[in-house]
């Protein structure tokens, strides 16, 4: 048999249904797998293997008996550490919630856990999502599995990592600003942003609330499919959430290339790298030459959306991260005097750099004098980029583009220039603006040996069309690429 942790989703959801493989044994295989490789990739905060391994008994014990869930009972899933779990810590990879235990699942969580699967909390992050790397953690800074010495992307780092590195066949994070599909991309696997109000935020803690969407990654397509269909759906609990028709994973279906209207843009205007550039022409090329029709799109208004997609951000992110003050929940910095010194000091302890900076920058743009200037500002500039993506719609069925201008960076190598960070995230951030769908696929290799991302976008609740395309680009033999089974 093949290796237990090297088995796609797809077959190991086969196995599990079909009585060749048990619960237990599979994830004992990951528990060994983490255990031996995680020292490296450093994907996770915690590994507590008996509650682990007690879902999986429970779960091969339903099987026994006949009473299991569902199809899905018994599959391993990580978990984001910002997504709430009963019990267990979500501390957001922050040292102001470092001993904070949910009292309550999301409800991403708790539809998981009607269909039966394992979890395997606690994956690291940037702190409060806030970062595109995956090196503002508070404990610990999370490698590429294709090569450690590189970053894994971010925020949902540790979630993509896990996965890549064969430690997870499928795991959850969140995406503000392109925090699922740029980890995917730099990783090697799938990583899905449904569109805004298609998945329930509540149990997610907020970083800014009107772009924030829970989605998953996957090792291959139907984990992205079958987890889809499972957390989205309407939540009385989250007033964001659209009442539209479920999304449906036996929907999906490929697509003939023929007469399809490729929506893309021109290379030199966003800089990538060669390697980048030279596959994204490649995949096109093979598109046209399959009878696709390329339209070229205006771009340009979706340059501005880096300051936008930052002043609305921060501005959120100073509103949501007020309630972090010391006295109802987390750190509490003992022996202040005054009230104003309880926060001060709690706050200065437990935030890091990049959510100090954030704040401040949110909070400016929303002061007195200079609210209608940036932030009302900002505001108006993310109506005409969603009347944008619209517009492209009208004229295209489709739109791809690559998920990131280049390839892993090595750690360190832009943490101390911000804005040079916040540029990594150039061709990810207008589609949370806009509340589109979008999900990253593994496009091959570069000269270097790194995964490439390819962005694939559809207009709004039309994740089947999405995921449609997102299969046929799968089939393509030049977007094939193999993860890593040794890590160095």
């Amino acid at each position: 048999m093949k290796d237990l942790i090297f088995l796609t989703y797809s077959e190991i959801k086969t196995k599990l249904n079909d009585g060749s493989l048990k619960s237990t044994d599979l994830v004992s295989a990951y528990i060994n797998r983490i255990e031996g490789t995680d020292s490296k990739v450093k994907a996770f905060l915690e590994l507590n293997k008996d509650r682990i391994l007690k879902q999986a008994e429970e779960s091969d014990g339903r099987r026994k008996s006949g009473k299991l869930l569902s199809e899905f009972d018994g599959i391993p899933i990580g978990i984001k550490d910002n997504i709430c779990i009963t019990g267990e810590i979500t501390s957001c990879s922050s040292k102001i919630l470092e001993n904070f235990r949910s009292p309550y699942d999301a409800t991403v969580i708790q539809r998981l856990k009607d269909k039966g699967f394992v979890f395997f909390p606690r994956l690291n992050m940037d702190e409060f999502a806030m970062g595109s790397s995956t090196e503002n953690s508070a404990y610990q800074t999370t490698r590429n599995p294709f090569d450690t010495n590189r970053i894994p992307g971010g925020s949902s780092g540790g979630s993509a990592a896990a996965v890549a590195a064969s430690m997870l066949p499928v795991s959850l994070g969140s995406d503000t600003g392109g925090s699922i599909r740029q980890p995917a991309a730099l990783c090697g696997i799938w990583g899905l942003k449904p569109t805004y109000g298609r998945v329930s935020r509540y149990g997610l803690v907020a970083y800014a609330s009107s772009l924030d969407q829970i989605g998953p990654f996957s090792n291959d397509l139907q984990g992205i499919s079958d987890l889809l269909e499972i957390i989205s759906g309407l939540d009385h609990k989250d007033q964001t959430t659209a009442k539209v028709n479920p999304f449906e994973a036996n929907s999906i279906s490929s697509i003939d290339w023929k007469g399809k209207r490729i929506g893309v843009m021109k290379a030199e205007e966003f800089n990538f790298s060669p390697d980048v550039n030279k596959r994204y022409a490649d995949i096109l090329n093979e598109l046209k030459s399959k009878g696709a029709t390329l339209v070229p799109l205006d771009f340009s208004l979706l340059k501005y959306a880096i300051p936008v997609y930052y002043l609305i951000a921060t501005a959120e992110c100073s509103s949501n991260l007020s309630r972090f003050d010391g006295i109802r929940y987390g750190l509490r910095k003992e022996g202040a005097g005054k009230l104003e010194d309880l926060y001060s000091e709690s706050r200065t302890a437990g935030f890091g750099p990049e959510v100090k900076r954030r704040i401040l920058l949110g909070t400016f743009s929303l002061s007195s004098g200079y609210y209608d200037a940036y932030y009302g500002k900002a505001q108006k500039a993310r109506v005409l980029i969603r009347k944008q993506y619209a517009e492209f719609f009208k004229s295209v069925d489709i739109i791809f583009q690559p998920t990131s201008p280049t390839t892993a960076f090595k750690v360190g190598e832009k943490t101390k220039d911000p804005i040079q960070m916040y540029q990594a995230d150039i061709l990810t951030t207008s589609v949370n603006l806009s509340g589109v769908p979008a999900i990253s696929c593994p496009a091959g290799l570069d000269s270097s040996g790194l995964p490439i991302g390819l962005q694939i976008t559809s207009s709004h609740f039309d994740e089947t069309k999405l995921l449609s395309y997102a299969k046929s680009v799968s089939e393509l033999e030049i977007c094939k690429l193999a993860l890593p089974t040794e890590i160095t």
